[in-house]
């Protein structure tokens, strides 16, 4: 028995409005608490240089090293006996220069060990301050 026969069967309806009011009203909320900072920025302030050119030059030992296994200091040739020896063959050419710069010019087939053995000469004559030569192609 269906009682209901003329009636006509309604859709139900979602009214969307209160949901967008509400939505709206979320967004306001979000709006007012949040805060909006910005992230720490370093502040860096580089040194400036305002001053003369030095007029002094820092005393240069140039150390040649050629493929053989040679040295030479300042273009005169010298034996690599052992560390020491050559540490004082080194505070020898300085001449009582406190710190002077050691340029190593090394043969590109010269072995790595024979600048290493400059190296550790230099940082037994307290020769702190050690670069090395290049050539451009």
């Amino acid at each position: 028995m269906n009682f209901r026969r003329g009636r006509v069967r309604e859709d139900p309806d979602i009214n969307l409005i209160p949901l967008i009011d509400i939505l709206i009203v979320i967004l306001i909320f979000l709006f007012l608490t949040t805060t909006y900072s910005r992230f720490a920025e370093l502040q860096i302030n580089l040194p400036e240089a305002a001053a003369d050119r030095a007029t002094d030059k820092p005393q240069m030992l140039t150390i040649a090293v050629d493929a053989l296994g040679r040295y030479a200091i300042n273009g005169v040739t010298t034996n690599y006996g052992d560390p020491q020896q050559f540490a004082n063959a080194l505070r020898d050419a300085a001449k009582g220069a406190k710190e002077p710069v050691i340029a190593i010019s090394a043969d590109q087939k010269a072995t790595h060990q024979s600048v290493i053995n400059v190296m550790e000469s230099a940082r037994l004559a307290g020769y702190n301050h050690i670069s090395f030569t290049t050539q451009r192609r």
